[in-house]
């Protein structure tokens, strides 16, 4: 669900412009595209089937550019099912201790952006769901930092929250972004922290880390798992 490997492009600098960048101020450096999240009231869009609409929560996590221009904007699920036991809940979940397929919320991007493979994904409402890379053979472990990504699936396509096969998962990703490949966003490991924040991440990247809660048979646990999303950055690869 990764790409093959391509060319990698170099930036070459003169002497003095190297030299000038030695001097800049650290804080111009660490502000020049800088990104923030903030929460907002809000209905989830009308793109999406009813069904999908009424597991979402009435406010979104806004996706801002250092000019505090919106990006996209996130309407999280409003409880994750699980089936872990009661022990794994109380140590903690990751989302291998989720099914496959699982919805986790809708994006609505408000511009043309670029996933973690830099293919294009087209300014709409999606889906997300949870994908795991496939152990084909064909994706090596060099590609990307973890192997947990959410897919987007065009919320025309993606009407009914039942989980999915993954040969069906990825069709309908890659239908949706019109690529021969899903549409993916690694997922980072994250503790539930008390807010949504923006991380900067090595290598230029950047995510929204955020919590969502647990119920088990139906029922409230208590307990939340973290969710990482790197909504800005390239597979090494790439």
């Amino acid at each position: 669900m990764l790409p093959y490997r391509s060319s990698l492009f170099t930036t070459r600098y003169t002497l003095p412009t190297f030299l000038l960048a030695c001097f800049l101020p650290l804080a111009t450096a660490q502000e020049k595209g800088k990104f923030s999240v903030k929460t907002m009231e809000g209905a989830p869009p009308k793109e999406l089937g009813e069904p999908i609409r009424k597991l979402l929560r009435s406010e979104a996590l806004q996706f801002l550019d250092g000019s505090d221009k919106p990006i996209a904007e996130i309407w999280l699920r409003s409880a994750v099912p699980t089936d872990a036991t009661p022990e794994q809940i109380k140590n903690g979940i990751t989302y291998r201790e989720l099914m496959q397929s699982e919805l986790f919320g809708a994006i609505r991007f408000d511009r043309d952006w670029t996933d973690y493979r830099k293919q294009k994904v087209k300014a709409g409402v999606y889906t997300l769901r949870l994908a795991f890379q496939p152990t084909d053979g064909k994706h090596t472990a060099d590609v990307s930092e973890f192997q947990e990504f959410v897919v987007v699936l065009s919320a025309k396509a993606d009407t009914s929250p039942a989980l999915m096969e993954p040969a069906k998962l990825q069709e309908t990703s890659s239908d949706s972004i019109a690529s021969g490949h899903p549409g993916v966003f690694m997922l980072v490991p994250s503790k539930p922290g008390k807010a949504p924040e923006v991380v900067a991440r090595p290598k230029e990247h950047w995510m929204i880390t955020t919590k969502i809660p647990l119920v088990s048979g139906g029922k409230e646990t208590g307990a939340f798992i973290g969710l990482g999303i790197n909504l800005v950055g390239h597979s090494p690869v790439e």
